[in-house]
């Protein structure tokens, strides 16, 4: 059946409107903040046969949609045929369709006349899943089970009937039961949503209709695809890339890509990439080619968001290596290296296409969790991720403490976390230079410093760009390096390891100090107009060193551009 492009239109909304739908209610109904305000979460539909993604939402992770399809085949495998309306599974296992124990899946068959019509699944990042430390993000684990509890595909409704063993096992495996309970409910009513939203859809277009706009959708991000890639050069190039450490040994880890266009044929090599890792840096291969389904979206943001995307290219991982984790490797970091591997593919398209590129963003999502006891006993877990600045493009400067390009999360309002926790915000601000220099600046960094209002508690931190800060292409410069700090009894301390760290003890009113990078610069900084070096300076992005020393701006004593000056100082250069 071909339907005419208003009709397809027509139902490519309604169908984003449904995944769109699911996550709000999510959002909505999550009891933890992690879900509820950063919206660390995500909900698709895919296909009935293979698992590939049909349709994903505006709101959810990106990285989570795409692993999904891995965690649907999963699933298809799992139940080998034996299917039935009303079953729900759960899995949280990284080696079988998800990314690290935090990230809960939830994926539901639909039927139709008796018929399976579609999947749809749901992710969200629960709070506390268990593990050697509160909120997960372990950053000395040595495997995966010192990570939280790992639950392969099993059936958590069964022909619609809820399996409350399953829900027992799981909430006596967390710190936070009552927090797992209403974010496990939340996905739940999302999936129910889903379901009668798809019905509703069918009742109104037919079976028929649906089916033939999930194949000229694929097929449609498959032909756009190929397009971009075909108005690239051919050609191959190079990009490197280095991880700080994995937590336990303090040696740096390469991300290597060899990237090949060939007419409408993409190859993403990253063979020359590190072995395995000791420490949680590793990550599924999975997870390796949804994050390049997201830096390919990122790059042609123009092609439709599902699995056509990947139709055109070749994805080349080296068989048990930091990008195909085996189990049982720790994976709890996942967020840093495919972090990582976005940055490669930006920097490899920029020296292919510079006018496409995007520089790198600020590269760590700062997973910080803070702990302790309340007066009556009850433990409380602070868990947060931070932002950062992006990168120049050739279209303007990056965005300051965006959130990161893996996700649609956004950062927890300080707000939130001061009426949740026993902690203090002091700073929460830009961090000045923080950005890379170019004709288009990367964006800024953030500053971040929160006080301990308890007696006391225990901090951990899992970071990366403390050593190697976001490039920048096309002739653009680094953005500044991530910075950790924490006070102490005899003063300020810094990580051994630069920007993973365990065990800090804090007192009351003791405090802890992040200054994340911002993003790579787009440019040579000698091109940049000296009217926005001026205007930087003013609102304090930029400092007047800075100005003068690396974009060749003088500024005279009121701010404003000694044109006279400039020009000799741009000449010299």
């Amino acid at each position: 059946m071909s339907l005419d492009p208003v009709t397809l239109a027509i139902l490519k909304g309604r169908l984003e409107q449904i995944a769109d739908e699911m996550d709000a209610t999510l959002f909505r109904a999550a009891f933890n903040p992690i879900i509820a305000e950063a919206h660390d979460a995500s909900h698709g539909i895919y296909d009935a046969a293979t698992g590939d993604t049909l349709v994903q939402g505006k709101s959810g992770l990106p990285i989570f949609v795409g692993v999904m399809a891995f965690g649907v085949r999963a699933v298809m495998a799992r139940a080998k045929g034996r299917i039935s309306d009303g079953d729900v599974w759960i899995f949280n296992d990284p080696f079988a369709g998800g990314t690290h124990l935090s990230d809960f899946r939830l994926v539901r068959p639909v039927f139709h006349d008796g018929e399976l019509f579609c999947w749809l699944a749901s992710v969200g990042h629960w709070h506390d899943v268990g593990g050697n430390v509160p909120g997960n993000y372990n950053p000395v684990a040595t495997e995966i089970l010192q990570e939280g509890m790992l639950i392969p595909p099993v059936r958590l409704f069964h022909r619609g009937e809820l399996v409350q063993d399953v829900v027992d096992i799981l909430s006596a495996n967390s710190r936070l039961p009552l927090s797992l309970y209403g974010d496990l409910q939340g996905q739940i009513g999302a999936l129910d949503l889903g379901v009668r939203r798809i019905g509703a859809l069918i009742a109104e277009y037919g079976a028929d209709t649906l089916r033939a706009a999930f194949a000229a959708l694929k097929e449609r991000a498959a032909t756009m695809m190929r397009a971009q890639i075909a108005g690239l050069p051919d050609g191959s190039v190079s990009a490197d890339d280095l991880l700080d450490n994995d937590g336990i040994v303090d040696e740096p880890l390469r991300i290597a890509l060899d990237m090949t266009v060939a007419g409408d044929r993409l190859v993403l090599d990253f063979s020359r990439s590190a072995p395995a890792a000791q420490g949680p840096v590793n990550i599924s291969r999975a997870t390796t080619i949804a994050a390049c389904y997201v830096a390919l979206k990122h790059v042609f943001v123009e092609v439709p968001a599902n699995a056509g995307v990947l139709e055109p290219v070749e994805i080349r991982i080296p068989d048990g290596s930091i990008l195909d984790a085996r189990n049982p490797r720790p994976v709890g970091g996942y967020t840093e290296t495919i972090l990582r591997l976005i940055d490669v593919i930006f920097q490899a398209v920029a020296r292919i296409a510079p006018e496409r590129a995007v520089a790198p963003a600020y590269g760590t999502i700062n997973a910080l969790s803070v702990t302790g006891r309340r007066e009556g006993g009850g433990r409380w877990v602070m868990f947060s991720f931070f932002g950062g600045g992006h990168g120049g493009h050739a279209g303007g400067d990056g965005l300051s403490h965006g959130n990161a390009p893996i996700s649609t999360a956004t950062i927890p309002p300080l707000e939130i976390l001061e009426a949740a926790y026993p902690v203090r915000f002091t700073q929460w601000a830009l961090r000045p230079d923080s950005g890379g220099p170019g004709e288009h600046r990367g964006g800024l960094g953030a500053i971040y410093e929160l006080a301990l209002m308890a007696e006391e508690a225990e901090a951990f931190l899992f970071g990366e760009r403390g050593r190697h800060p976001p490039p920048g292409v096309a002739g653009g410069l680094p953005a500044a390096p991530n910075r950790f700090a924490w006070e102490g009894a005899t003063g300020w301390n810094a990580p051994p390891m630069t920007s993973k760290m365990t065990g800090i003890r804090l007192r009351r009113d003791q405090k802890l100090r992040l200054e994340t990078p911002g993003g790579g610069g787009h440019g040579d900084p000698a091109r940049r107009d000296p009217a926005a070096v001026a205007r930087d300076v003013a609102q304090g992005y930029v400092s007047a060193r800075a100005a003068r020393e690396v974009y060749r701006v003088a500024l005279d004593a009121d701010g404003r551009v000694d044109e006279a000056a400039t020009a000799r100082l741009r000449g010299a250069a």
